[in-house]
């Protein structure tokens, strides 16, 4: 946890370290979906009495929700690194057209007056701190890539992962590079749900207003961009005049010849309820996946963090068993060890395996859910409306062949069990025969909608 500063005034970049500290224990604390929905919209404002830390969300809804359920622990947050914080002020951001969903205590916020001229990239997120192998080797060079001066090489870079994986690493990267390269080129990074919130915002100024002044600053400003970068696409499915405007956007930027870099959970032709013009236009540049962590990396990111924290002591035993443990992605991997530091370091023990089992329990019973083989088997089975005994049997007919290597795909990928561990259980087949099914679905996930759309029902089932 980072130490305590002290003073007649908080700082500036103080408050914006802290606010990233905070930022990071409440994604951890929270869990990935009430994060995203709730507190990930949140921005700092700044402000002249910095004895007051001003939060501001997009609508009085998501406000109150916040004050209702996050204040005392916002505030506790803060004075745990910013003693002098005597109260966080949680506000609405709206436009001055309508102040009667204003806040009392709180004065209108534009939203021109919350996005500042440099992007809001966060400093951690850089080339330099991202590990790299074969799981994420062509997304890291294919980013380097995008990010450096002259004409790009390809546009738009597609990223697509599991949550917690990287991709948003990726995209901050990418911009505090380019920036380094090109001092005053345009950035801008913000998520697909921000770039909605801002376009429906702009749409109902335009009606009350009567007038195109607003739509025409929003459109001018994002096709502007030297570098524009959406994350976490899939929040736009179905939001049909959304997607209208995405389109326009990106075909703009595109013939302009800029950079644009898209992230989201699933690659462009597996994104239901996104129009097929935009997944099209989206596969035009560069596509690249990153995969799921193996232990070795696991392990190399736990290096890497702790090399951050240069007062932390962490064994090295204490290391293993949370890359062997935690396997779901890189975030929580990341959020574990800050917590078990953080504890060490509020409470004075040492860490040991006995500290970190006590501290990080919840954690690691919830990683500890094995599903057998056998389960996945009969998962499969009822999905495709096969008997169990198909999946065992000789027969090579695609109907049975198919599933069967999904839920080889499905073993691997939930269970603990080594590759000839697998071929037996799918009647006796050899360790090849699983590489090249895991292999398979794999390429087949990225290019068939219904094959994707069927392991991701099967790994919501059986991890649920």
């Amino acid at each position: 946890m980072a130490g305590t500063v002290t003073g007649d005034a908080i700082q500036r970049n103080d408050v914006a370290r802290a606010w990233s500290t905070v930022r990071g224990h409440l994604r951890e604390s929270a869990g990935v979906r009430l994060f995203d929905q709730w507190l990930k919209p949140i921005d700092l404002i700044e402000g002249a009495d910095t004895d007051t830390i001003r939060l501001a969300l997009p609508s009085a809804f998501m406000t109150n929700w916040v004050r209702n359920h996050y204040a005392d622990r916002l505030l506790q947050e803060f004075r745990a690194i910013l003693p002098d914080v005597r109260s966080v002020s949680i506000e609405t951001r709206v436009a001055r057209a309508t102040p009667a969903v204003l806040t009392a205590e709180a004065p209108a916020v534009e939203p021109a007056a919350v996005i500042s001229a440099r992007p809001a990239l966060d400093p951690r997120f850089t080339f330099d701190r991202f590990v790299v192998d074969a799981s994420n080797r062509v997304a890291f060079n294919a980013a380097r890539a995008l990010a450096e001066p002259g004409k790009p090489r390809f546009s738009p870079l597609f990223l697509h992962s599991g949550t917690g994986q990287g991709k948003t690493h990726l995209m901050h990267a990418i911009g505090a590079a380019f920036l380094e390269a090109c001092p005053e080129a345009t950035v801008i990074v913000m998520s697909a749900e921000r770039f909605m919130f801002e376009f429906v915002q702009a749409m109902r100024a335009r009606a009350q207003r009567q007038n195109d002044r607003d739509t025409h600053a929003f459109k001018t400003r994002l096709r502007g961009a030297d570098l524009l970068m959406i994350d976490d696409l899939q929040f736009i499915a179905g939001k049909d005049s959304t997607q209208e405007e995405f389109f326009h956007t990106v075909s703009e930027v595109m013939a302009a010849g800029k950079r644009l870099v898209i992230s989201a959970d699933r690659c462009p032709q597996g994104l239901d309820g996104v129009e097929a013009r935009i997944t099209s236009r989206l596969s035009v540049g560069l596509v690249a996946d990153i995969k799921s962590p193996d232990l070795a990396l696991r392990r190399a990111v736990l290096d890497r963090k702790l090399a951050d924290m240069p007062d932390a002591i962490v064994p090295e035993d204490v290391l293993d068993m949370l890359a062997s443990r935690i396997t779901a992605n890189i975030r929580d991997l990341e959020g574990s060890l800050n917590r078990l530091v953080a504890y060490a370091q509020l409470t004075g023990e040492a860490i040991d395996m006995d500290f970190a089992v006590a501290t990080l329990g919840e954690v690691l019973r919830g990683a500890e859910r094995r599903v057998t083989i056998d389960e996945i088997q009969r998962a499969v089975s009822v999905h495709f409306e096969l008997k169990p005994i198909d999946l065992v049997s000789a027969r090579r007919a695609v109907v049975v062949a198919r599933p069967r290597q999904i839920a080889m795909y499905l073993a691997k990928r939930l269970t603990t069990r080594s590759l000839p561990e697998i071929g037996r259980k799918f009647g006796g087949r050899d360790h090849s025969t699983v590489i090249h099914a895991v292999r398979r679905i794999e390429e087949l996930r990225d290019k068939d909608r219904e094959i994707d759309g069927a392991v991701r029902t099967l790994l919501r089932e059986l991890e649920g």
